[in-house]
């Protein structure tokens, strides 16, 4: 049977709120530039009147992957929960303007849609405030079992699992896939979920439920236990089909029936705004992988979509990914 979509994805639904900050600001607001904290709806809109001019651009670590897997030529569906509100009605017009589609109905508001607050310091880094609002109460009813179990792959965002009714979606998902023959892809997203979920990440790897894991070097340590990446590597290598660790501006790895294959990060002119590199770089190596190319051509399909994040504001490309990569990669 032909896939209907090459992926779906399961997702946050929120619209990134960026504004660019200085030091000093996030120092008097007792924020660590680059972490990533959760908030409630009066801190979110107490912080966004304190912050500078700002623009909105839909968001969300699975849906920014899907919109770079779709400049690139994929389809794709997602599956999220958004309010009837504006953000709502701006991250449905987003998403259906790439060409994913999103027929999720919006539920009434409050909660609100979700929403993340993005300062961007001077050297590119980000420092997220996220408040989850409606997405974080996907229901199970929202999984369309029959188009999972016919896509080629089903995209599995880890900051879900943090919620008991979007993780028992989850489930649902995983298992349609499984029925259907649909690989699941499952990003582990944070470093703080590894301290509250890790028997639970650990379980889906032993049972073979995840096909290929995606976490950066921070991540698998955590997850293994283990201060030592190479040590870390080994051990999670060996449980799971295709484990992929990117480690920033040291590039990236992955490993594969016992192939390993290793690239560089691409250069860039100018760090800008680092907000959704990770997720990019998941759209490249997901298209090298359904295109059939070599472990080290999909990362280094990864790194180009990246660096193309990497060098403008928000998490969604600019550029013409296909032409980026083809160009690179003829």
């Amino acid at each position: 049977m032909t896939a209907t979509y090459d992926v779906v994805a399961i997702g946050n639904a929120i619209v990134d709120v960026l504004a660019s900050t200085t030091f000093e600001f996030l120092a008097a607001e007792g924020l660590e530039s680059g972490s990533m904290r959760l908030i409630d709806g009066d801190t979110a809109v107490a912080l966004y009147d304190r912050m500078g001019p700002a623009r909105e651009i839909s968001g969300g670590s699975a849906a920014n992957t899907l919109a770079g897997l779709a400049g690139l030529g994929h389809k794709c569906a997602f599956i999220g929960q958004v309010a009837d509100d504006q953000l709502g009605e701006v991250f449905t017009h987003d998403m259906r303007a790439t060409g994913i589609a999103f027929d999720v109905p919006p539920v009434p508001a409050p909660p609100p849609t979700a929403r993340c607050l993005i300062l961007i310091a001077p050297d590119g880094e980000r420092t997220m405030n996220t408040a989850l609002a409606a997405a974080h109460y996907l229901p199970a009813s929202a999984i369309d079992e029959d188009m999972i179990a016919n896509a080629k792959y089903l995209l599995i965002e880890g900051y879900l699992w943090d919620a008991p009714e979007p993780q028992a979606a989850i489930k649902r998902a995983m298992a349609a896939a499984k029925r259907g023959g649909c690989k699941v892809f499952f990003a582990l997203s944070a470093l703080y979920l590894m301290g509250i979920y890790r028997d639970d990440f650990l379980g889906l790897i032993a049972d073979g439920t995840i096909d290929t894991l995606f976490c950066n070097d921070e991540e698998v340590e955590a997850l293994m236990q283990t201060d030592d990446l190479e040590t870390a590597i080994a051990r999670l290598s060996a449980q799971v089909p295709t484990l992929v660790v990117t480690r920033g501006a040291k590039g990236a790895l992955a490993v594969k029936g016992g192939e390993r294959a290793e690239i560089s990060a691409e250069p860039i002119e100018r760090v800008v705004d680092t907000t959704g590199a990770g997720d990019t770089f998941t759209s490249g190596f997901l298209a090298g992988q359904l295109e059939g190319r070599s472990l080290k051509d999909s990362l280094t399909m990864g790194a180009i979509c990246a660096a193309e994040c990497i060098g403008h504001y928000g998490p969604r490309p600019e550029a013409n990914l296909r032409a980026l990569v083809d160009a690179r990669l003829a």
